[in-house]
């Protein structure tokens, strides 16, 4: 009996020299590659023919076919639009797509006495005020970036008005960057008419705000108040100044133009894409596409494809790329078409064009050091923590529990890690249902004990079993799950505590032998820390969800002396009653309006 390669091979030999589009199919008969040919026979006996040394996606897509399907089209042109028409139905696993997994993104204004604005990938459950949200997250940062340089704004970690008067201002402010709020000259009314200015302008564009900052100017002058003055006038310079550096491309013939720029480096190819609407860079794409290194492969599939989902009024006038590609002439006929105006796919050798070229090709460079300083910055810290943990290899996916009270309401969040990097798709909530009053053993175990149940059902958001579990809390956790899970599917995963210190920061792992001190292992100490921020972060905020839709009391309504405001001042500062029930009789007088005999009266009842 001939074998799977051979099979295909033979199949393939007997496909027409001429273009078309082939399926590439599992043994279940699920689509996993859809591609495109000149001659349909030469392209697919490619993939199975004997000796042949493919990529490593490559080569993995073709250990999983089965069989394939082809269709046999006129031109190569008709093969290119059948082939994006039928990637955009079936979404193939092997398929090269810049899928739209960026999310929004929003701009941030915290809700305090000296407020700031931010760029922010996600809406979080808190008091500020968030605008948006926006596709871009490149034009978000570029937003808030150029209103906070126009205004003057702090960008810096201090707190105010706590840090006033504390240390000289930093360079910003000697550059004319910042107003150097930190000497505490400006008021607190004039820093709002400030900060409502930034909003407006990027809430109603710099026209409006140039407009009304040149009236406040005036009335400012007027009324002899020249440091005002002086800073309005600033502020329309710089915005001024931004505007006009904004219009980057000044030839009418590239007003609306995409650029396209590739780089490669020994396992992955980096795409980027500018793309530049009415003469200004609006935005920045990029995609990592691992396990190739074909860059003409790459770009000729790549390109293509990330027009699959545009509508026609997204569709440039002009696409830039780097080098020539197969299906040129034949994508430059399809976005024609599909936009209804003639739109030009060109290779640039001189002048303008090719200096945006290089400006693409900076941007995949740039994107690739960082993506490999990232990834060896992972593999140190995987490394360094498998070291202290005495296991045989770093894990490759860590679950990470976290639970927290709110008076009675009880939730826990179970995060998890995949190559160091967080997998949010597979974050988890919990709401705690079998345990009465506050009890962290027994709410961790009943979470860890569903988790288990549910891996053991075949419940497919929890088949992964997990190489590492990291349970936030000491000894007396470690031990009461461990006990649980034995004689269960999980009893050999390798379980270990993440202890905080007297200040609530990440101090050290626990494991069945004592503590292992992780401070002096710098990268396995940053990963640590931000696996339990990151799991403690998500398990509060779906408990104060979850508390603002229903709960009604809280068990510091039950100690003497500590009424509404004083509990809603506890938990805006410790965030949860575990951190509360945690905390010294020291730590819970720096609660707002808190006296020794409340705090002593809150340590009491829960010690």
């Amino acid at each position: 009996m001939e074998d799977r390669l051979t099979r295909l091979y033979k199949a393939a030999m007997n496909l027409p020299m001429m273009p078309g589009v082939y399926k590439m199919k599992n043994r279940n008969d699920d689509i996993i590659y859809i591609g495109k040919a000149k001659r349909l026979k030469n392209r697919v006996s490619s993939y199975f023919k004997p000796g042949a040394d493919h990529q490593p996606k490559v080569a993995k897509m073709v250990s999983l076919v089965d069989h394939f399907d082809v269709i046999v089209t006129d031109s190569e042109f008709e093969a290119l639009v059948l082939e994006c028409s039928l990637i955009k139905q079936h979404s193939p696993k092997y398929n090269i797509l810049l899928k739209d997994d960026k999310g929004f993104s929003y701009i941030r204004v915290s809700n305090e006495e000296y407020p700031r604005i931010t760029a922010e990938l996600q809406k979080n459950d808190d008091d500020a005020r968030y605008i948006g949200p926006y596709m871009s997250s490149f034009g978000v940062r570029r937003m808030v970036e150029s209103a906070q340089l126009a205004f003057g704004l702090p960008t810096c970690n201090r707190k105010f008005p706590r840090d006033f008067g504390k240390g000289r201002p930093c360079l910003n402010a000697h550059i004319g960057r910042c107003m150097a709020l930190c000497r505490g000259k400006i008021s607190k009314e004039e820093y709002g008419k400030t900060v409502d200015a930034a909003v407006e302008m990027l809430t109603k564009g710099t026209d409006h705000i140039l407009k009304l900052l040149q009236t406040q100017m005036e009335e400012a002058s007027e009324n002899l108040e020249f440091e005002r003055a002086a800073r309005l006038r600033d502020s329309i310079n710089s915005i001024k100044k931004m505007a006009d550096g904004q219009k980057i491309i000044h030839s009418e013939t590239y007003q609306d133009t995409d650029i396209f720029g590739f780089a490669a480096n020994e396992k992955s190819v980096c795409a980027a894409v500018l793309i530049f609407r009415n003469g200004k860079l609006e935005d920045k794409e990029e995609k990592i596409i691992k396990d190739t290194t074909d860059l003409n492969e790459a770009r000729d599939e790549f390109i293509a494809h990330y027009y699959i989902n545009k509508d026609k009024h997204q569709l440039p006038r002009r696409v830039l790329c780097d080098a020539d590609f197969d299906s040129r002439e034949a994508l430059e006929q399809m976005l024609t078409e599909k936009a209804g105006r003639k739109v030009l796919v060109t290779i640039p050798q001189k002048g303008e064009s090719l200096a945006l070229i290089n400006m693409a090709y900076k941007n995949t460079a740039d994107r690739l050091r960082r993506d490999q300083q990232r990834k060896t910055r992972d593999e140190a810290a995987l490394g360094e923590l498998a070291n202290l943990l005495g296991m045989k290899a770093p894990p490759e996916r860590i679950e990470a529990y976290d639970i927290s009270n709110y008076g009675d309401e009880k939730t826990a969040g179970m995060t998890v890690f995949v190559k160091g990097l967080p997998r949010r798709a597979d974050y988890t909530r919990f709401k705690i249902k079998t345990v009465e009053g506050i009890d962290d053993y027994a709410s961790m175990t009943e979470v860890i004990l569903r988790r288990i149940g549910r891996f053991d059902s075949g419940d497919a958001h929890f088949a992964n079993k997990p190489d590492l579990i990291l349970l936030d809390g000491g000894a007396g956790h470690l031990a009461v799950i461990s006990e649980a899970v034995k004689g269960t599917s999980f009893e050999d995963v390798p379980m270990f505590g993440m202890v905080k210190d007297s200040k609530h920061r990440t101090r050290g792992i626990v494991g069945q032998a004592g503590e292992i001190q992780v401070s002096m292992h710098k990268n396995a100490f940053a990963f640590v820390t931000s696996i339990q921020d990151e799991t403690h972060r998500y398990a509060i905020t779906f408990q104060r969800k979850t508390h603002s839709r229903g709960m009604t009391h809280s068990s510091l309504n039950d100690i003497e002396g500590i009424g509404p405001a004083r509990a809603k001042a506890l938990l805006k500062h410790f965030g949860t009653i575990r951190e509360i029930r945690e905390a010294s009789v020291e730590e819970l007088l720096k609660a707002k309006g808190m006296t020794r005999t409340s705090a002593e009266a809150v340590y009491n009842y829960y010690h």
